[in-house]
C-alpha cells in the first residue's frame, strides 16, 4: 500500500509538470487574436466639448505570443486616441480614420504585441462650443399651511437664476433648472430651507458652481374684510341714462393681519363697462376691480351682476 501511494504521488507530479511544460510551449507560440480596449480622447480644443459620449471601446487585431495576448486581455489601461486633427462632416460632427492612428495605438501596446488592424475604421465625435448662460431655478413646492395661515408674499428663491456652462447643443435645450421637492406641512411661521439643484438627465458635461438654493417665505395669519365700494360706469353714451338698483358693490378681500389696517375704500376702484354689456346683449353690468393693493391675497365682488334699466 505504501508503494502504491508513492507511485500515485509521483504520477500526479509528472502530470502537473507535463501540463506546465505544455502550457509554456503553447503560450510561447505566436497567435493572432481580437482584443477590446477602452479608449479615451485627448487634444480636443479647449473651447470645445464633446456633446455626446463617443465610442468607448475599440476592437483591434493583434499578433503576439500567447503570454502577451493573455496579459493584454486582462489589461484595463485605455488606448489614448488623438483628436487634434479631425475631419468635419457637419457643423458639429467630426471624424477621424483609425488607420491614421496606427502608430499611436501601436506605441501604447505591450512590447512584443504587433497591431494588425483596427476593426472600426472611422470614429465620429460630436463636438460643440463651450458656452455659458443664466437660466431660472424652478421650485418644486408642496406646502400645506395651518388653517387661517398663508404665505404673505411670493415664495423667494435665492439665487433665482444659475449660470450653467457646457456644450452649445446641450445648453441651448435648457430653459430652466429644477429644484428638489420641498415638502412642508402645517406651516404657520416663516420658513427658510436649503434644497438641492437637480441637473437634467445625461448632463455629464454640464457645469454649475452651485449645488443648492435657498427657498424662503414669510407666513402670517390672514383675515377677511369687506368694504362697500362705489362703482363707476364707463363707455356710456351721453344720450343714454342708466338706472341701477344700487350704486355700490361689496368687495370681499383676504389680507394678512399686518396689512389689514392699510386697506380702506380708497384702496379699490370698481368699474362697469357698458360697451361690454351692449356687445354681448346683456341686460346687466359686470363689475370689475381695476385697482387693488398688491398685498391682497384674494378678492371678489358681490354681486357679480348689476341689473340696470335704460331711461328714455
Amino acid at each position: 500500500m505504501i508503494k502504491n501511494k508513492k507511485i500515485s504521488k509521483s504520477f500526479i507530479g509528472f502530470l502537473v509538470a507535463s501540463f506546465f511544460i505544455w502550457l509554456l510551449i503553447t503560450l510561447s507560440k505566436e497567435y493572432t487574436a481580437i482584443i477590446s480596449y477602452p479608449v479615451q480622447y485627448n487634444n480636443i480644443p479647449q473651447d470645445k466639448l464633446l456633446q455626446k459620449e463617443p465610442t468607448k471601446e475599440i476592437d483591434v487585431i493583434v499578433k503576439s505570443s500567447g503570454f502577451n495576448i493573455i496579459k493584454s486581455r486582462f489589461s484595463n489601461y485605455p488606448i489614448i486616441l488623438n483628436a487634434k486633427n479631425l475631419n468635419r462632416k457637419t457643423s458639429s460632427k467630426y471624424y477621424f480614420l483609425t488607420k491614421n492612428q496606427k502608430n499611436n495605438i501601436q506605441s501604447q501596446l505591450y512590447s512584443g504585441v504587433e497591431l494588425q488592424q483596427v476593426i472600426l475604421d472611422t470614429i465620429y465625435l460630436e463636438i460643440g462650443s463651450l458656452i455659458s448662460k443664466k437660466v431660472p431655478l424652478k421650485p418644486n413646492l408642496d406646502i400645506n399651511y395651518h388653517i387661517g395661515y398663508d404665505v404673505l408674499e411670493t415664495v423667494k428663491i435665492n439665487p433665482d437664476t444659475i449660470l450653467i456652462s457646457g456644450p452649445e447643443a446641450q445648453i441651448n435645450k435648457i430653459s430652466k433648472i429644477d429644484l428638489e421637492l420641498l415638502k412642508l406641512n402645517d406651516v404657520k411661521s416663516d420658513f427658510e430651507k436649503q434644497v438641492k439643484i437637480v441637473l437634467p438627465e445625461n448632463a455629464n458635461n454640464l457645469k454649475v458652481k452651485l449645488k443648492t438654493a435657498t427657498i424662503s417665505g414669510k407666513v402670517e395669519k390672514f383675515t377677511e374684510g369687506t368694504l362697500d365700494i362705489r362703482f363707476k360706469i364707463i363707455n356710456l353714451p351721453k344720450e343714454i341714462e342708466l338706472t341701477t338698483l344700487n350704486n355700490t358693490v361689496e368687495v370681499v378681500f383676504v389680507v394678512g393681519l399686518s396689512n389689514f389696517n392699510k386697506v380702506d375704500k380708497n384702496s379699490f376702484e370698481v368699474i362697469c363697462d357698458y360697451h361690454i354689456s351692449k356687445e354681448n346683449n346683456l341686460s346687466y353690468l359686470l363689475p370689475k376691480i381695476v385697482t387693488k393693493p398688491s398685498f391682497i391675497k384674494s378678492i371678489k365682488v358681490v354681486p357679480s351682476k348689476i341689473d340696470f334699466l335704460i331711461q328714455k
